[in-house]
């Protein structure tokens, strides 16, 4: 046998033949294509842009162009640059944070300035090594696997295959062409020029752990710039405060609030530059943890769901629907098995929830 049908295409040619109006009308015959996938001859209408191979059950698209990739040099020279970036600027938060914050904490107690030497060295290290285990570890690529002839492909060995015209072989559904990474990504979740690189299946774990180890080091960095800030700032006139302790009114709270922000504005203007430092550490790492902060929610909100962010856009209603469930997270962290045991059971849902 050296032919299979597509599924729900027919194979013959025919006629419609209108009685009532004497006319025939002729409907092409479907021609004869090859299966990237098995080899065999497939029978396909003339207007199918799309078909399934009814043995190896792999997916053809006709008439697919492919784009050049004409800007992938400058994709990865761009990707380069945000990485050299990204690492300036942790090293910067690093080494000006201590330098802004060791004298002030050392005089308050010797304790305190030994616990925030130790505190801020495992979470550089911590942050910085799950920052080039992502950066610099491959996102994943797909297993290789037999294509390209019958007696070497098996009924449904390539089910639900596409062909990746950029690669030159196949693409399960789980897997994605990165045209930034040139390259195949397994479960890719997206391309993040940060990290220069794809985040999938080999990297995600690492990519998450970066998200929680830098969000807890701006949270870090944010308590202690605002607490050296306020020991080496000038202290304020509290006069009209001590009067907010009795009875007032509106007009002397506004008027004190006015006075207060004044006489912050007027010393921040002679700040020396170990002020300046920690008030540039104090907007930039609030405003990073923000932005990480969402980032993580939205990535173990994936996860918690058991999809990435590429499966969650391309998911469809007739797709099967994906499980919700805590467990997706203990396997993904790859906590032992005792431990999702003992999770509390409002966190073992088992309900199915449609994408």
């Amino acid at each position: 046998m050296d032919s299979a049908n597509s599924t729900g295409l027919s194979s013959n040619s025919y006629d419609i033949v209108s009685k009532e109006e004497g006319c025939s009308i002729s409907v092409e015959a479907d021609h004869e294509t090859t299966c990237w996938g098995c080899g065999l001859r497939v029978l396909v209408s003339p207007y199918a842009s799309v078909f399934k191979c009814g043995w190896c059950g792999a997916i053809t698209k006709q008439n697919t162009l492919k784009c050049e990739n004409q800007c992938f040099k400058w994709r990865r020279l761009r990707d380069r640059c945000f990485v050299s970036v990204v690492l300036l600027f942790m090293l910067f938060f690093i080494c000006g944070g201590i330098w802004a914050t060791y004298p002030v904490v050392f005089s308050i107690s010797f304790i305190l300035g030994v616990l925030h030497i130790i505190v801020a060295v495992i979470l550089s290290i911590s942050t910085l090594s799950t920052f080039c285990y992502a950066a610099f570890r491959p996102a994943g690529a797909p297993p290789t696997i037999l294509w390209g002839s019958y007696p070497t492909v098996g009924k449904g060995g390539l089910e639900n295959y596409t062909f990746c015209h950029y690669c030159s072989k196949p693409k399960s559904p789980r897997t994605h062409h990165c045209r930034s990474c040139g390259m195949c990504i397994l479960d890719m979740d997206h391309h993040c020029p940060f990290i220069g690189n794809c985040v999938g299946a080999a990297n995600h774990r690492g990519f998450v752990l970066f998200l929680m180890s830098a969000v807890i080091s701006m949270i870090y960095v944010t308590i202690m710039s605002s607490y050296v800030a306020l020991h080496i700032s000038r202290p304020l006139n509290h006069r009209q405060v001590n009067l907010l302790n009795g009875f007032a009114n509106s007009e002397l709270i506004f008027k004190t609030l006015k006075e207060t922000i004044l006489a912050f504005l007027r010393s921040a203007v002679f700040l020396s530059a170990r002020g300046l430092v920690l008030v540039y550490l104090f907007i930039a790492s609030v405003s990073v943890e923000i932005g990480l902060s969402v980032l993580l929610w939205q990535q173990l909100g994936y996860i918690y769901e058991g999809k990435t962010y590429l499966s969650h856009l391309s998911a469809t209603d007739s797709e099967e629907s994906a499980e919700k469930d805590c467990q997706n997270l203990v396997r993904f962290f790859g906590c032992p098995y005792v431990a999702a045991i003992y999770l509390p059971s409002f966190w073992k849902s088992r309900k199915s929830h449609k994408k």
